[in-house]
């Protein structure tokens, strides 16, 4: 009897294969057995995008695709599939964000055309495209657009775009690192020969000989120009095209124009037998150009490379908890409510909270800080961190885009693609910069071809070149690039644009208490005892009130909730208390106000009360620690003139204990949030205002203030609106913060200043006939490299 054979499954669904071998796809060097040619086809357009390691780490079969055929499916469809896009994109409540890596950017215009070409597409909400990283942070609404109509925009005009994946995008910069220099290195081969036939022509080594002779090295120098010409000189053509077709003209517009001119006419003259050559000068600038844009190429990967850097701190593998022990899985793989082992000296592989152990983890990557942090049962950890100590089991709560790590990286993308007011001018301004180089080089034309006519063509050409704004452009994104990788290697997130201007205007600041000046860790040292009910249970309905808020009072409870109380009805008074139904009977906590008790003869700690219908049942004292670095931090921000205040809640002395300890002079208590907002803008009208706050509870005056900064951890980061936020414990971060962006602001101006003074000094020269093409060229580039050099000194900052 023949034993039945059992179907196939297909590779991608797990379907049953009945169609034998009919459809298959290579995945991995392998022909793998399709069930129908909807998945055949997206498996293979999964494979053409490079995301080949879907397959190696995925956890469960992909979705069946018997409504799809090839010819439906266009270059970017893989990337619509959820299960794909669970590895590059973020999904909000209604809108998705993904990091796309953008292959073409040559200079900010480039930029410039892409995010205004986008913006106005239906479902795109928001596009901010940074040419220093070459790498574009998008927005959209999925119901309205899929991702692969949103990178067939992008083709459309002309550059490949593809989420953003710290592996390909390595590979695919070392590839484009070889082809630049290949064109570099073929430019600078036909420029030694190209120069030693014009070398000997203008020496006068061949005067004595015929005609054909002067000819035949023409000819040969526009053999050996051929290449640099249609090869080498590519990216400036390709660049130029698509800012002609958007209407806007960026800088390698002259500078094709000048390439492509000079070699035509010289060929024009060889073929005729009569008229100047310019093929020393189109190979040799050419490749001047090219080499520096080879150095500002590098310079800026340099300037990059933090966030790749973050991505790469996270760990690829982790120890699963099975029932059959401990197993190492891809950290891919791992789903929210997973057990997983920390050994020590292992990084941790997804953010969670510890379920089992107690050790310590160094949180540098996140918070700057090398200090080992405690961390026991229920403390959260984050994926990225070392544990130190001792062996921990952690409980799975994000993984992927939810992870803090990913909102930290999304949020640096931001901030180094959010240009300051002056970088837009200077978008602007290089537009129409760029026009009046081309009218300036036709008037010198005419004139030079009027008066010289033998000299005009060399001299427009240095003209063209010379004064290419490639610097301008240059002058603010590499230097807001290297300022975010600071802010990021010190544990300091800027969430908002503009955070760079306004951190060298602020010139009063203005602390909350709780959580800022102090750290938030409250504690209850007493409890008093009112109306004579039992302390535990008062403590227990308390605990119970306090669950759903999140401000750092709520956090000292926990240890006394009991899992069989619950409250309706909760209500949270802000600035106040909170009030609930618990067991039937209605409950209020919070200030003396609030409960109302008027008879306070304590005032020296923070309390707060818990009071039922009909009376007060007991007061709660609250005790917490000032911030190591509170008092320094005072000092330097005294030392740089500003102003210091403190604006409180807290109705207790203990608010005037903690100013004399650091040094703040003005105070102001028992506020709030409304009082608080009418405080700081009381301040206002002096001076721009900074505001420290817990970023959730303060949420108006926090929104009212100049510039809001917030002292975070995992929640702060996901959940607070501040401008800035402050990872770790250091209130010091800020003054830090502050001088990176003076020292940002400095380096903006001198590259501007340098940029704007370096085309104000050559014109003339140039169109005076003092500046050789190819001294052009060099010194264009020398420029560039001047003002990414100086940009790249940011990054040797040590704080």
């Amino acid at each position: 009897m023949t034993p039945i054979m059992k179907p196939l499954d297909c590779f991608h669904c797990g379907e049953p294969v009945l169609t034998d071998t009919q459809f298959t796809t290579c995945i991995n060097d392998k022909e793998q057995p399709m069930c129908c040619p909807g998945c055949q086809a997206v498996s293979k357009a999964i494979i053409d995008a490079g995301l080949t390691n879907y397959y190696k780490f995925r956890t469960e079969p992909g979705s069946k695709q018997t409504a799809l055929v090839p010819e439906e499916l266009c270059t970017f469809s893989a990337f619509d599939l959820a299960e794909v896009q669970e590895d590059f994109v973020h999904q909000d409540s209604d809108t998705s964000t993904v990091s796309l890596s953008i292959d073409g950017i040559t200079c900010a215009a480039c930029a410039w055309l892409i995010e205004h070409k986008l913006k106005h597409v239906t479902g795109i909400v928001k596009i901010q495209v940074n040419s220093t990283t070459e790498r574009a942070l998008v927005t959209w609404l999925p119901e309205q657009i899929k991702l692969s109509a949103i990178l067939n925009q992008i083709s459309a005009i002309g550059y490949q775009a593809a989420p953003y994946q710290v592996d390909e995008q390595e590979l695919l910069s070392k590839q484009n690192s070889r082809k630049f220099l290949l064109r570099l290195g073929l430019a600078g081969f036909a420029t030694m020969q190209v120069m030693m036939f014009a070398l000997a022509l203008y020496a006068g080594y061949f005067t004595d000989l015929e005609v054909e002779f002067r000819d035949y090295f023409r000819w040969v120098s526009l053999i050996f120009a051929a290449p640099v010409v249609f090869y080498s000189a590519q990216p400036f053509y390709f660049s130029a095209i698509r800012s002609m077709f958007s209407g806007r003209l960026n800088m390698d517009v002259s500078v094709s124009i000048a390439i492509l001119g000079a070699y035509i006419a010289s060929c024009i003259a060889t073929i005729n037998g009569n008229g100047e050559v310019y093929f020393e000068s189109v190979s040799m600038f050419t490749f001047f150009l090219l080499l520096g844009r080879y150095f500002e190429q590098n310079a800026r990967q340099k300037a990059s490379v933090s966030s790749s850097n973050l991505h790469k701190l996270v760990a690829l593998t982790a120890h699963l908890i099975t029932d059959n022990g401990a197993k190492e899985t891809p950290a891919k793989g791992l789903k929210v409510g997973d057990i997983i082992l920390v050994k020590p000296g292992e990084v941790v592989a997804a953010d969670g909270h510890i379920v089992d152990g107690t050790s310590s983890l160094n949180e540098a990557m996140l918070t700057g800080e090398q200090m080992p942090v405690c961390k026991t049962i229920s403390c959260d950890v984050y994926a990225g961190t070392i544990n130190i100590e001792q062996p921990i089991r952690v409980e799975v709560t994000a993984v992927g885009q939810e992870q803090l790590v990913a909102e930290i990286i999304r949020l640096q993308e931001s901030a180094s693609n959010n240009k300051p007011r002056v970088a837009l001018y200077v978008d602007s301004i290089s537009n129409y910069f760029t026009w009046t180089i081309l009218v300036v080089a036709a008037l010198t034309y005419v004139v030079w071809k009027i008066y010289w006519p033998e000299d005009a063509f060399w001299v427009t050409l240095s003209v063209l070149v010379a004064t290419c704004p490639c610097a301008l452009a240059l002058a603010t994104p590499t230097a807001v690039t290297c300022a975010t990788g600071i802010f990021t290697r010190i544990g300091v997130i800027a969430r908002t644009p503009g955070v760079f201007e306004k951190l060298t205007q602020i010139r009063h600041v203005v602390f909350d208490k709780t959580g800022t000046l102090t750290c938030g860790n409250l504690k209850i040292e007493s409890t008093k005892m009112i109306a004579g009910t039992d302390e535990a249970q008062v403590l227990a309905i308390a605990a119970c009130l306090e669950a759903s808020s999140l401000h750092p009072i709520a956090r000292a409870f926990e240890p006394y909730r009991d899992p069989k109380l619950s409250v309706e009805k909760s209500q949270n008074h802000i600035g106040q208390g909170l009030s609930g139904e618990i067991l039937g009977q209605v409950y209020r906590i919070g200030s003396a106000t609030f409960v109302g008790v008027t008879d306070i003869t304590d005032n020296t700690e923070q309390a707060i009360f818990l009071a039922n219908e009909s009376q007060v049942l007991a007061q709660f004292s609250l005790v917490d620690t000032i911030r190591s670095d509170a008092g320094d931090t005072v000092k330097q921000l005294k030392k740089i003139g500003c102003l210091v205040s403190i604006a409180s809640g807290d109705t207790s002395n203990h608010v005037e204990e903690v100013a004399n300890k650091i040094g703040i002079e003005d105070v102001n208590k028992g506020l709030s949030p409304e009082g608080k907002l009418q405080l700081v803008r009381r301040y206002q009208t002096q001076s721009n205002v900074a505001m420290f706050g817990d970023g959730i509870n303060d949420a108006p005056v926090l929104a009212g203030a100049n510039l809001s900064i917030a002292m975070g951890s995992g929640a702060a980061v996901t959940k607070s609106s501040a401008d800035l936020i402050l990872l770790g414990d250091k209130l010091s971060r800020y003054t830090d913060a502050v001088n990176v962006a003076k020292l940002t602001e400095k380096i903006i101006k001198q590259n501007l200043f340098w940029a704007l003074g370096y085309n104000l000094f050559i014109i003339p020269l140039a169109v005076t006939g003092h500046v050789l093409p190819y001294v052009a060229a060099l010194g264009m580039s020398a420029s560039s490299l001047i003002v990414v050099g100086n940009s790249l000194r940011l990054l040797k900052v040590r704080l």
